[in-house]
């Protein structure tokens, strides 16, 4: 992993969730989500920060959908993974 990719992943995940943050929860720690293609990570630039209940919980309640393994669920209320990292990329180019 690269230096420029290690500050990407600190930056993002000093961020806090983006889904929390979109959902009006304020800042919520998060940890870092790669974001496959063919069931590979892309790079550690295709990451978006997730909490552990929007990330890896496995909880579909009608409060939270974590992305594993509920992607289309997730997707289907918050977006989908690429328009999130888009949004992500934003806030930190900002």
């Amino acid at each position: 992993m690269s230096k420029d990719e290690k500050r990407w992943m600190r930056k993002i995940a000093d961020f806090g969730c983006i889904v929390c943050f979109n959902e009006k929860r304020g800042y919520v720690p998060a940890s870092v989500h790669h974001i496959l293609r063919n069931g590979k990570r892309i790079d550690h630039f295709h990451t978006i920060p997730l909490c552990p209940t929007h990330h890896q919980t496995g909880v579909n309640t009608p409060l939270f959908v974590s992305r594993h393994p509920w992607k289309r669920e997730f997707e289907n209320r918050y977006g989908s993974e690429s328009e999130l990292l888009e949004q992500i990329t934003e806030y930190m180019s900002a």
